[in-house]
């Protein structure tokens, strides 16, 4: 299921409750994994990307405002980035972020970020409806700032030749930018599928902006350079940029890593994706800020996704 059918459907105004504790409790994880290894990369940190529980939230098993409090005591992890389509009618409610900021510091959860979707497309050529979408990403860096964010995340959409949807991106990127700045926010960008899985790019966008505070969320899985949010879960995409490829080449001027995952086999790994390589990369990069877990398969269910995805990275990041 995309984002954007998956966020259309999921009810904002009524109360949701959580699920049975028997769903939800069982084969907690330990604490996560520290290793001795040499620098520049010592400490493995790890994050929950609110889209891995995108389906018990849009079927009310679970209440997006208590996404905190199910990261620490369901998985053993201290640090979530939010998806603002789970929020959508809370985006310039100030009195509300400032209640997830207490629900946050009451559970010892830090917050790094906030992924925008749906907000129009900044790389659109037609300056009007750019400057719309870039207006509209505003109430997200106010509510990451709240939250005590480091970050906002932001898609490379826009319809037109890819010389004139980067141009606007520029454009776009430089007035969100400064107006991000003014509150110590950064702005991510994914690849999330068409142009935006081509990381060189990407990385044209930042070298031709130069602004301090742009940079990138390289995901594990997003590769399809042929669709829209650029899912690689299904074999029917008809361009994919090398992944491994691709990581590598965001690495500099990340700020974050979405370590994607599908589905796992008998032994714990990722059939379509190579993690020891690909936390090998993201490693030997000196990368040192989270690496967040965004399960988003179909095989498994979505807390046994979460902590296989996890036990498999504190496995393989103890064995490089």
């Amino acid at each position: 299921m995309h984002r954007r059918d998956t966020l259309k459907k999921i009810g904002l105004g009524a109360a949701v409750s959580l699920a049975a504790p028997s769903l939800w409790s069982c084969n907690r994880p330990t604490q996560t994994a520290t290793v001795d290894t040499p620098e520049p990369t010592k400490l493995l940190r790890l994050s929950l990307a609110q889209w891995s529980l995108h389906r018990a939230f849009q079927n009310g098993e679970l209440n997006p405002y208590d996404f905190a409090k199910i990261a620490k005591s369901e998985f053993g992890l201290e640090a979530v980035e939010y998806v603002n389509g789970f929020y959508r009618e809370k985006g310039s409610d100030t009195s509300f972020w400032k209640e997830m900021l207490q629900k946050s510091q009451d559970q010892g959860v830090k917050n790094l970020l906030v992924m925008v979707d749906e907000e129009g497309d900044l790389g659109n050529p037609n300056q009007a409806e750019s400057q719309k979408a870039v207006e509209n990403h505003y109430k997200w860096v106010d509510a990451a700032k709240i939250l005590g964010c480091h970050s906002i995340r932001v898609n490379a959409f826009g319809d037109g030749a890819k010389e004139d949807v980067q141009k606007a991106m520029v454009q776009s990127l430089g007035k969100l930018c400064s107006y991000a700045a003014a509150s110590d926010i950064q702005v991510l960008i994914e690849n999330h599928g068409l142009y935006s899985s081509d990381p060189f790019w990407i990385k044209s966008i930042i070298e031709e902006l130069k602004a301090p505070n742009l940079g990138t969320l390289p995901d594990f899985g997003n590769w399809c350079l042929s669709a829209k949010w650029g899912s690689t879960q299904a074999d029917d995409c008809t361009e994919v940029f090398d992944r491994y490829e691709g990581v590598k080449t965001l690495l500099p001027f990340a700020k974050g890593v979405s370590a994607k995952s599908y589905s796992f086999d008998e032994k714990g790994e990722q059939p379509k994706i190579d993690y020891r390589k690909m936390l090998g990369i993201v490693k030997e990069s000196g990368f040192d800020a989270y690496i967040d877990i965004e399960y988003e398969g179909l095989q498994q269910s979505e807390p046994e996704g979460i902590r296989l995805t996890k036990q498999l990275i504190e496995k393989i990041w103890e064995e490089l």
